[in-house]
């Protein structure tokens, strides 16, 4: 990862001293009731630390005493005599595991700030190891898919039954579980697990669709929330159909981002000096895919699939551009179908994530259960934003097609927490700029730090020298940049610089972490 460093001042000079101390929530006194954590080593190579349990809790959290499922948790304990209690961490999704989550944060936080934290990941319900796990109609997202952008009427149809096939499999399989798969369910799960750990606060710092998760809970629970911070921000006005809508139009903007980023290194891929040439052979590519997939596996809906984690980070490029060059260029197949692999093709956690995904998103908040809204709205972003309009909307399709009823979204507006710590890419696509901005305006005294022409998706603790500053102080002290008070950034760092172009064979650049880039599609 490039080293980044330096910060650009707004309003309320990020400079010594010019930090206002986050003031002390009152102290929950309340006795209760706690269920005694056996923690054991689970430690993995990268994260030899890490410990593992397992918390039972109910299924219905509106019937404690009723059926109970399984999460299961991970710490990274503290070290230093100066302890700040637990740091609950999650990486987004939703469906994303997150118990290596903890063990990353607390490597690449700095030492003496980690040491004083008991760094706790866990697997949401339904996800990974926590039990039952979620799984429905394995092999759906298996190549060869159908082509995701209907030539006519026929076409469509056969993607919307595959999608209403896939609900239809989530039902029969878990339908006394997937009224209770959702963030309501989720955050009171948050909860059982700062009682188990004994804590009357907590802290939390979460990823994508983890600040959503974070700020249902800081609704829930506004007297449990010590500090908070939420890194890449969903826009809580949007949950979920119009994120989805908005992820459309952010998606092609960022990809043609990348195909301008290979114009301008012309002499590396050789696809030519003009944005709008390189566009075009991108597009004659996928269209040549869709008749004879690559290696027999990489059709038109698996080259969106392998090119979209370059809308999330920038470090793939040089990989997908080597590969669309091989491709374009002669015919060369491999770097394609390798770039697939290492970025899209299924594994063995992908049916779980997806399943999970689709649950939490489906029960969430209102779809529309008429087609042909989807059908009108996918082909009106698709004639400006062509890239991965149609492509999301067959990931989200199920949920027109839902076997349970959806849920209202709870307002997270919020005067009743100390100052939350927001970070945000300007030119994030799977979180839109205007989310972080909305959710500063409705959490009263929030921070919000921008990355000024960033396009990546998640900012802190992947090399950024000015947010991680920011972030580490925060978690170290309490303290937030000043800003003005007004909607605006509260402090601006600059974004990395491009990555550069390498024509070398290699694996595709790994994500902040693996559980970020573990659904594309997410949040």
């Amino acid at each position: 990862m490039q080293k980044r460093a330096g910060v650009v001042i707004t309003a309320g000079a990020l400079i010594a001293g010019a930090f206002g101390a986050v003031p002390s929530a009152a102290e929950p006194s309340a006795p209760e009731p706690r269920t005694t954590l056996s923690w054991t080593a689970c430690g993995t190579e990268r994260y030899p630390r890490l410990e593992c349990a397992s918390l039972r809790v109910p299924l219905d959290h509106a019937d404690p005493a009723g059926e109970r499922i399984t999460l299961a948790l991970s710490r990274i304990r503290h070290t230093a005599r100066a302890f700040e209690g637990p740091l609950l961490v999650n990486p987004g999704g939703p469906g994303a595991s997150g118990r290596d989550l903890a063990g990353f944060v607390a490597a690449t936080l700095p030492a003496k700030v980690a040491a004083r934290y008991d760094v706790i990941g866990f697997d949401p319900r339904g996800v990974g190891a926590s039990r039952p796990a979620l799984t429905c109609r394995p092999g759906h997202l298996a190549p060869v898919r159908p082509d995701s952008v209907p030539r006519d009427a026929r076409e469509e149809r056969r993607n919307t039954a595959r999608a209403a096939a896939f609900a239809r499999s989530c039902g029969d399989a878990h339908r006394r579980l997937l009224p209770h798969v959702g963030t309501v369910s989720a955050a009171h799960d948050l909860d059982a697990i700062r009682r188990a750990l004994g804590a009357s606060r907590i802290d939390y710092f979460g990823y994508s669709y983890g600040t959503y998760l974070g700020a249902v809970y800081a609704r829930l629970y506004p007297q449990r929330v010590r500090r908070a911070v939420l890194d890449s921000v969903v826009h809580p006005g949007g949950v979920w159909y119009g994120a989805n809508l908005a992820q459309n139009r952010a998606f092609d903007a960022r990809h043609k981002a990348f195909l301008a980023w290979v114009a301008r290194h012309h002499a590396v891929y050789g696809l030519g000096g003009d944005p709008a040439r390189v566009e075009a052979r991108w597009y004659a590519m996928r269209a040549a895919l869709r008749e004879r997939p690559a290696g027999g596996k990489v059709g038109a809906a698996e080259a969106e699939d392998t090119f979209l984690p370059g809308t999330y980070d920038d470090d793939h490029w040089p990989v997908l551009a080597a590969a669309f060059s091989a491709y374009a260029k002669g015919g060369n197949e491999r770097p394609l179908v390798a770039a697939y692999g290492s970025l899209a093709e299924p594994d063995g956690s992908t049916a779980n994530a997806y399943a999970v995904y689709t649950a939490v998103e489906c029960r969430d908040a209102r779809w529309p259960r008429s087609w042909e809204v989807w059908h009108r709205d996918a082909w009106a972003i698709h004639a400006k934003a062509p890239f991965s309009t149609w492509n999301n909307t067959w990931y989200n399709a199920p949920c027109a097609f839902w076997p349970v009823p959806s849920l209202t979204p709870p307002d997270v507006a919020n005067d009743a927490l100390p100052p939350v710590l927001l970070f945000q890419a300007t030119e994030d696509a799977a979180t839109p700029y205007e989310g972080a901005v909305a959710t500063h305006r409705l959490l009263r005294g929030s921070r919000l730090v921008v990355e000024r022409g960033g396009g990546n998706h998640a900012v802190t603790l992947r090399g950024n020298a000015c947010a991680d500053r920011i972030l580490a102080r925060y978690l170290d002290t309490g303290e937030v940049p000043r800003g003005d008070g007004g909607a605006g950034p509260d402090a601006v760092c600059p974004a990395p610089p491009d990555p550069r172009p390498t024509t070398a064979p290699g694996k595709a650049a790994p994500a902040v972490h693996g559980a970020l880039a573990a659904l594309p599609r997410g949040n």
